[in-house]
């Protein structure tokens, strides 16, 4: 009797220790370069909650804004590598990876943000997504950067001609680089949490973010023009690591993707209220705006320069192209 007893008390802790480590293990680690102030931590947390409430707390998530746990190439690979389970960053960071999301990057190929938004919620987005399964990273999302502008201390910028030999921190793609070169400006690539002290010294003259992050990041406070080019929709991409979502259960998984796409278009929602206030801000702070700068001027620039670029390197994604541009 005694050793009966015994056993059963061995069996009872050996569940309990392995109930514990399996809800240890479901408390996620989710790093992201933004403020707190920036949308994307606001929706984090509206992932968090959903997820707390979707699985009876079996799934939390802790968050790590502000390049806390590094810039975006960093945290990439630390997913990759299991130390970091969740990250969020523009879809510029996984083309290095995954050449094919080069595409989300050429200029002008969104007509508007519904357009976007269909797209990547859809065949085409999901084929993108797949391209990071190999490289151990399961794409859960698309969430909202949003358009991208210029901002600038030298003086208004209306048409490619006012970019002539101004210093831009841009993203590290290569379709963003190559346009802006064609405009006449000198690319450099930085990392995020650079770039604030790279304008305030003027080692760089101009950036170019979608107006929430220049908000949240407070680059208005070190430069006095920004203008609406919008000559690139940007979406952020969330991705996990993919081991740990395929040791999940099959309705875990189900459930952590759907409640990464409600936060999604919570966020989205988010940025889109933003807008107005955020250019109504920025301007009280003594930033000139150029709202209707020459677009169709930007676009004939590059004509089909960047986009024969992608299909040079990847030609087998022509029909990507022509899916984006028949979605309505």
């Amino acid at each position: 009797m005694k050793l009966r007893s015994v056993a059963r008390a061995l069996l009872f802790l050996g569940l309990a220790a392995t109930a514990t480590c399996a809800q240890a293990g479901n408390t996620f680690r989710f790093g992201y370069e933004t403020s707190q102030t920036d949308s994307q931590h606001i929706a984090a947390k509206k992932f968090n909650e959903i997820l707390k409430e979707k699985t009876q707390g079996e799934i939390t998530l802790k968050l790590f804004p502000d390049s806390t746990l590094g810039n975006a190439q960093a945290m990439i690979s630390g997913v990759r590598g299991g130390t970091i389970d969740m990250e969020m960053s523009g879809s510029n960071n996984f083309t290095g990876l995954a050449p094919v999301i080069n595409l989300l990057d050429i200029p002008f190929l969104f007509r508007d943000t519904a357009h976007a938004h269909k797209v990547l919620d859809g065949k085409v987005g999901d084929e993108l997504l797949k391209a990071l399964e190999p490289l151990g990273l399961k794409g859960l999302a698309y969430w909202e950067n949003g358009w991208r502008d210029v901002t600038n201390s030298k003086g208004p910028i209306k048409t490619p001609a006012d970019l002539k030999g101004l210093k831009i921190r841009t993203n590290n793609s290569a379709m963003n680089i190559a346009a802006f070169k064609i405009f006449g400006a000198n690319p450099i690539p930085m990392p995020f949490a650079e770039v604030y002290t790279a304008l305030e010294t003027r080692t760089i003259d101009a950036q170019e973010h979608p107006i929430n992050v220049v908000w949240s990041a407070k680059f208005y406070e070190v430069q006095k023009y920004l203008t609406l080019t919008h000559h690139a929709y940007s979406p952020l991409i969330l991705v996990m690591n993919k081991k740990k979502f395929d040791a999940l259960t099959p309705e875990l998984q189900q459930t952590l993707v759907s409640a990464a796409k409600e936060a999604g278009n919570y966020q989205r929602q988010l940025v889109a209220e933003d807008q107005q206030k955020i250019l109504a801000g920025m301007q009280a702070d003594g930033v000139e705006i150029i709202t209707d700068p020459d677009r169709e001027a930007f676009r004939n620039a590059l004509g089909d320069q960047v986009r024969d670029m992608y299909l040079k390197d990847n030609p087998e994604s022509a029909r990507l192209l022509t899916a984006i541009d028949e979605t309505h």
